[in-house]
């Protein structure tokens, strides 16, 4: 079938019907199959140039085109990096005249993990590409902006929707509770209210406040929130399965999701977790009838769609490496017994999965009705018209050049990383530097041709420096495997090699300015003790950095969370309650600005 599809007889291509018209019009038309092909959403990859992408063997995918037409897939999750916009917009124009020219010609949605940020993490989050690059979502907190909260969601939007990404797989609204969490960047930090505060005005830059065609979609996550992990460690991974309330607090978790609702997130994720200890079923959220129906469906009463995080039902490779299926506590079931169970449960699309066929037979064995289906296919479809899809799939690619990373968007961007910075200690008014006063100037962690362009005086040798620049990333214990050493994970501290090598240069430099990027709270005591000044960034440039200590931009952040005295103290607190280590060095909200 052409583009030119409005000309068909099928009714649902009749803008002049209301959407609730066309949606039953095309329901009733569709077999089990395609019914069951929509509720899969998997990964994607553009092919080169703007070209549909043939079958990519070490992801375990087949061609772009055997999805939509052989799969009848019409949901995808964008992975890779954006480094040219016209390729982009072309590629999705691409991809959605193969939808168009399929019996019922049904719109692509493309999804995306965030985009805008900075990111060590390619399984939750991709480099920024050409799109405006903001510091990470606990930047924001530091900000505390809600204005500048929906401005950042509006830009993102307008780049999404540019190059055809419909649905944002965020915001993560998971409290920072158990500083250990190798997730924390994402978040809005350990403060229930403030969290719910920022989300709202998030939700509202990408969806606006009714969802329509100028609307990214948000799929709010990881419902009933992920942040109280025993010992810190991540779902992604069987050690890190279990979610444990020892202070009783599973409410304050489930606050920002309440607001959420209340806002209007068209999606929402479950948790890969388990709840342990309390009076739902211990299994993975995505299979917990309890809380995806009982909880979230009937009590907080949200009518949108739930869809399960990645690959909860089948074991996958990534990079190469195999990664059991997250069914945690539903191990012993088969693949075809969990989906089923997921679907009992209350969900309505399958994240990071393509096996429609396991659906198709649990219909056809009447383990599932179709009648199932159709309140699931109501939702996902009421999506795609409500966002226009049906009548206008395509975008401009020549539009798309000009809107992805404009250079006001970028400045906005840098503004926002800038704005970020929390200054934690100024030891006699140390900061704001002032250049060209002949010191001479110790590099750690920055490239010399960048501070020199500044006219800074950069010596190799510590003990010739009057002033030492010095960046770090918060400590994490190395994970093995391509994929598992991507979460920052384990001790919060330095080794203690690091340590003496921090330490030398606070030997050898009169003064010594530390700034550390915090994807997680850092238990940094010496740092504290010995540094003339301290701040954190959460995803900044080193031009960034530079502009602060020499009062081009002064640092606004307040801390988003406590910042831990020790490792015993964090060991010691209970995982799901904020604000609980033991004399935290810093107290959220501490931040200094320049006199």
């Amino acid at each position: 079938m052409s583009e030119a599809r409005e000309s068909s007889s099928f009714p649902y291509w009749d803008q002049t019907l209301s959407i609730d018209e066309r949606l039953e019009d095309l329901i009733q038309r569709m077999t089990v199959d395609e019914k069951c092909g929509l509720m899969f959403q998997d990964m994607i990859v553009m092919g080169e140039n703007g070209a549909l992408a043939p079958a990519q063997p070490h992801f375990n995918m087949i061609s772009n085109e055997d999805m939509v037409r052989e799969r009848k897939m019409s949901y995808f999750n964008l992975l890779g990096p954006v480094t040219d916009a016209r390729a982009a917009a072309k590629w999705h124009n691409n991809l959605q005249r193969v939808a168009r020219s399929t019996r019922l010609g049904i719109p692509v949605t493309l999804s995306t993990d965030p985009r805008n940020h900075f990111t060590d993490n390619v399984g939750t989050g991709f480099e920024a590409g050409i799109l405006s690059q903001w510091p990470e979502s606990l930047g924001f907190a530091a900000i505390r902006s809600t204005e500048l909260v929906e401005k950042f969601g509006d830009i993102a939007r307008q780049e999404y929707l540019a190059i055809g990404l419909r649905l944002a797989l965020h915001p993560q609204v998971d409290l920072a509770t158990e500083p250990r969490w190798s997730r924390i960047a994402a978040t809005f930090g350990e403060d229930s209210d403030l969290t719910s505060s920022l989300l709202k005005a998030y939700i509202r830059g990408f969806q606006g406040t009714t969802l329509g065609p100028q609307s990214v979609s948000t799929m709010t996550k990881h419902f009933p929130g992920g942040g109280p992990q025993k010992d810190g460690e991540d779902p992604h991974f069987d050690y890190g399965r279990e979610q444990v309330y020892p202070g009783d607090n599973w409410e304050g978790h489930l606050q920002p999701f309440r607001a959420a609702v209340e806002v209007g997130t068209a999606h929402i994720m479950p948790s890969y977790g388990m709840p342990i200890g309390t009076k739902y079923e211990e299994v993975g959220f995505a299979f917990n009838k309890g809380v995806m129906t009982g909880l979230l469906r009937e009590e907080l009463g949200f009518q949108g769609i739930i869809c399960t995080d990645w690959a909860v039902l089948n074991d996958k490779s990534f990079f190469g490496e195999p990664m059991p299926a997250r069914a945690w506590g539903v191990e012993h079931l088969s693949a075809e017994e969990r989906l089923e169970k997921v679907i009992d449960a209350g969900c309505d699309q399958l994240g990071g999965e393509s096996c429609s066929e396991l659906l198709s037979s649990l219909v056809s064995k009447g383990k599932i009705s179709e009648e199932r289906l159709d309140q699931s296919i109501r939702r996902l479809l009421r999506e795609k018209f409500v966002l226009g899809l049906f009548d206008s799939p395509f975008v401009d690619e020549d539009a798309a050049e000009r809107i992805v990373g404009n250079p006001e968007f970028v400045k906005l961007a840098n503004e926002a990383q800038r704005r970020s910075y929390t200054l934690l200690t100024n030891n006699q008014n140390v900061l704001p530097l002032v250049a060209n006063q002949g010191k001479k100037f110790y590099l750690d962690g920055i490239p010399a041709e960048v501070a020199e362009a500044r006219g800074l005086e950069v010596v190799s040798d510590p003990t010739c420096a009057d002033i030492a620049l010095v960046r770090l990333k918060a400590p994490f214990t190395p994970r093995p495997g391509a994929f598992e050493s991507m979460f920052h994970a384990g001790s919060l501290e330095f080794t203690d090699e690091e340590k003496a090598r921090q330490a030398a240069i606070f030997a050898a430099v009169p003064t010594v300015i530390v700034d550390v990027y915090v994807d997680r709270p850092a238990v940094i005591p010496e740092i504290v003790q010995e540094a003339s000044a301290l701040l954190f960034n959460y995803g900044a440039s080193v031009d960034a950095f530079l502009d602060v200590v020499l009062s081009v931009y002064r640092p606004e952040g307040k801390l988003p969370f406590d910042l831990p005295s020790s490792t015993e103290a964090v060991c010691q607190s209970k995982s799901d309650v904020p604000f609980d280590t033991k004399d935290p060095i810093f107290r959220f909200g501490h931040g200094l600005s320049y006199e």
